[in-house]
Parts: structure tokens; sequence; C-alpha cells
């Protein structure tokens, strides 16, 4: 499971996230376009310095989450309007859990202290989930956030006891053989791309529509879901039509 932190500012915040990563067990993190330059050198990783060390550092969120077949956005719904499912805290554990026994990988993406993870960012997203904070007072600080998101999923679908139950477990098996994996963002991404390139060659929109058709794209092979097989094909079926239309003259 991949931790994600989208344009963090503050190195301490980065360092008490990797501290709470260490408390729960988790280890690999991803920081992306990070304010600091010397945010390795947190002195907030207390217990964590490897993990710090470790940390994958990436220029853009598609990248981070590039292997994700699940990824998760956090935040909260004072300031926006979701444009994905939306889950409270408690109910995220078996949807992780189910999505690891099928054989996937997660990344759970915390946005910038400032203002949290943006439309765009959010448009990389299977889900939303959403934090139960006091109305007065709804933004938590970076550090606790994911404190507070990795004790859950502890708590609930890694323990023993927890939500997660050998029926689910056995479920989602049923449910991975049935459909095959599910594709990882970035595949959707590349399969994004080609059915813009598509529509660019079609004249399907103006070109200042296509950053708006881009966002929704994004959104809609998410929730879809395609499988990594499914996504193969249609993959296929795109290069053909753009193929076959960059073969056709023009005015015909």
């Amino acid at each position: 499971m991949e931790i994600v932190l989208v344009s963090p500012r503050n190195p301490l915040n980065i360092g008490a996230a990797a501290r709470a990563m260490a408390n729960f067990g988790f280890s690999r993190l991803a920081v992306v376009a990070p304010y600091a330059p010397h945010w390795r050198e947190a002195r907030s990783a207390v217990g964590a310095p490897e993990l710090l060390a470790a940390a994958t550092q990436t220029a853009t969120l598609a990248e981070a989450v590039s292997n994700c077949t699940l990824v998760v956005g956090t935040g909260t719904l004072t300031y926006r309007k979701p444009e994905q499912p939306v889950v409270a805290l408690p109910e995220l554990a078996p949807l992780v859990r189910r999505e690891l026994d099928r054989g996937g990988r997660v990344g759970l993406v915390f946005g910038p202290e400032n203002h949290g993870l943006s439309r765009d960012d959010l448009s990389y997203c299977h889900l939303l989930v959403e934090i139960p904070t006091d109305p007065q007072q709804p933004s938590m600080n970076l550090g606790q956030a994911v404190a507070v998101c990795l004790y859950e999923l502890v708590t609930r679908a890694f323990l023993p006891g927890g939500i997660t139950s050998a029926a689910v477990a056995e479920q989602a098996g049923d449910q991975a053989e049935e459909r095959g994996p599910a594709a990882p963002s970035g595949d959707l991404e590349l399969l994004a791309h080609l059915v813009e390139e598509t529509m660019t060659a079609a004249n399907y929109s103006p070109a200042s529509m296509r950053e708006a058709n881009r966002h929704d794209l994004r959104l809609l092979l998410r929730r879809l879901a395609p499988t990594k097989r499914d996504t193969r094909r249609i993959l296929g079926l795109f290069r053909r039509i753009l193929w076959r239309m960059k073969r056709v003259p023009k005015g015909d």
C-alpha cells in the first residue's frame, strides 16, 4: 500500500507522516512535488529515518499512483462537491482489504496543507474518503490525518478480528477470478491519452474544451473500473481507429 503526499509544504509534516506510517507498519511513501528540497532531513520522523530516506519522489501524482489499482483521495466535503464516490473513513477498510486480497495495489493520497487535494488531483482517484471532523474545524494537520487513516485501516482490516472476515476475503477471490485484476492507474492514463488523441483527430471538440474533456475522461475510466485485460482490448480498439483515421485523406 502506498501513502502519497501531494505537494507538502512543511518538512515537519512529512516527517510526522513517516512516523505515523512506522507506528502502524506501513513503509511505502511517495512524495509528489515537495515544496522544500531538504524534506528527507525532517527531524520529526522519529523512529522512521530509513522510511523517509527510501521514500519515492515524483513530479506528478499520475506518476506516483501509476501502479495502483485503487486510488483513494482524502479530504473534507465542507468546501467541495465530489465527483467520485465518497466513503466514510470507517467504511474504507474492507474496500482496501478486498483490493489487496485480489492482488491489487492501493494508493492513499493526501493533499497540501493549505488547501488539500485539487479537483485535478481528485480526477486520478477512484474514491474520496472523508475523515469525520467537527464542522467548526474540518481540516486536520497532515501528519495527524495520516495517523488517523492508518489507525482505522490497521484496526479494521489488518489486525486479527478486524472488520474483514474470511467471507469477505473469499468473496474478493471470487470477484477477482470472475473479472480479473483491475487495471493500474498508469494503464488508465495511457488509455485516456489515446482516447483524447482520437477525439482530437475526429475534431470532437474545440481546444477550449480539451482540458475539461480530459478531466471527465479520467473520472469516467475510474468509475467504470475496467480490468487490465479489458483495458488492453480497448487500447487496441482505439489504436486501430486512430490508425484508420490518420490513413484516410482529409476531405474524403
